[in-house]
């Protein structure tokens, strides 16, 4: 689907630094009544889960794990957390770390654009050897396996159309990781000004690194089209949204839906 709709937002992608304390009504804004929420938070990772049963201290292991792997890995290569430029691949890294070379690599961007979507996607392949559901949303980064079709409202920030719009996720289309950067929400890096780039992909990691390449290329309303063009040639990307001011790009399979938060 490539077309302009009216204007909605969405939520900036976490980093490592991310203020906890903001308010996140966004998190309701997933279907999932049916499934149990609780939450998981270890240091500046703040994670809001549901899955069929609490599975809150295998998540919270999960998280430890892979933080530490990830801490790790930075102190013995200061220059994985530093650069803002695509790394080498390293055969030596851990499983997280070689996700999120990956996808800066085809994002054109640095790895750590990727760690919010690559957590979430870690902890979500963990927990669904105990359910065959779960959605973790990290920072305004969705990863989400379902037996049933969900809607994903879209945190719209000072927007009028804030939890009115929503995207429909069909069950044979997860595992899925949907994730958006902003420019003017939030505190992540990002070089655009772009109110919302919601991108979609079967990695979080992907999808979280897109969404801050295809970002930062979006000053004003007429940068959309190029970034749309920009974001479409990135490899195993499935579905872009790009929001600035009133206007809106929309490219991939990309399926909105009206919603009421």
């Amino acid at each position: 689907m490539r077309g302009w709709i009216p204007a909605f937002a969405g939520m900036t992608a976490i980093i490592m630094n991310e203020d906890r304390h903001q308010p996140r009504i966004y998190r309701h804004w997933i279907e999932g009544k049916d499934l149990v929420s609780f939450q998981v938070t270890v240091k500046e990772t703040d994670l809001y889960i549901r899955a069929s049963s609490n599975l809150q201290r295998k998540a919270r292991k999960a998280v430890v794990k892979y933080r530490r792997q990830l801490e790790k890995y930075i102190e013995q290569n200061p220059v994985f957390q530093e650069s803002l430029e695509p790394l080498p691949s390293d055969a030596n890294a851990p499983h997280i770390v070689k996700m999120m070379v990956e996808a800066g690599q085809k994002a054109g961007v640095g790895p750590m654009a990727a760690v919010a979507g690559a957590i979430a996607e870690c902890v979500v392949q963990e927990l669904l050897e105990y359910s065959p559901e779960v959605i973790v949303e990290n920072g305004g980064d969705v990863f989400i396996k379902s037996l049933k079709k969900r809607v994903v409202g879209i945190f719209a920030g000072e927007s009028p159309l804030s939890g009115k719009l929503g995207m429909e996720i069909e069950p044979q289309d997860t595992p899925l990781g949907i994730c958006t950067s902003s420019g003017t929400v939030g505190h992540s890096l990002s070089y655009g000004q772009a109110d919302a780039v919601v991108a979609v992909a079967a990695s979080a990691a992907l999808a979280d690194a897109a969404a801050t390449a295809v970002g930062n290329r979006v000053k004003k309303v007429d940068d959309i089209a190029a970034a749309i063009e920009y974001g479409g040639s990135i490899s195993d990307l499935k579905g872009l949204v790009i929001i600035k001011d009133t206007a809106v790009g929309v490219w991939g399979g990309i399926k909105l839906c009206q919603t009421s938060a």
